[in-house]
């Protein structure tokens, strides 16, 4: 499992937003400068956090971004999703994928269970975890 550069520069840009203290929000060209992202791309993870319903505009057009509820009701799972449709560590987890050897794998318990137990830690890690540093390398 390989998680893709727009949902890490995603998770970036929303601890860069649930950072922001300002009622107006947090200007594109502030997030693009303090998280070293093109403003371009940083387009594109916009679009999406906000199809996700996860940001806002403050006010307006010309305004900052906010998020849409607070960091303690977001997840990494919420932010994961704007980006890419669940969580699988291998084609044969998924429900389009046809494995000949499904019924007989010894091992698809094994592997289903562990990307459950991925699904689970991120869906346990809130915005509010981040930003107050609750993640920390064990």
């Amino acid at each position: 499992m390989k998680i893709s550069t727009r949902t890490r520069y995603g998770l970036r840009t929303m601890i860069e937003i649930a950072k922001s203290d300002s009622t107006h929000g947090i200007y594109q060209k502030d997030i693009a400068q303090n998280q070293s992202l093109s403003f371009k791309y940083l387009d594109q993870i916009i679009a999406a956090l906000k199809t996700a319903h996860l940001v806002v505009n403050a006010r307006g057009r010309k305004s900052g971004y906010i998020l849409s509820r607070k960091p303690s009701e977001i997840t990494v799972y919420d932010i994961h999703n704007a980006f890419e449709p669940g969580i699988y560590l291998l084609d044969c987890l998924t429900d389009n994928y046809k494995c000949e050897l499904k019924e007989k794998c010894q091992a698809v318990g094994f592997w289903y269970n562990l990307n459950n137990m991925i699904i689970s830690y991120f869906k346990s890690v809130t915005l509010e975890d981040l930003i107050k540093d609750k993640v920390r390398i064990e």
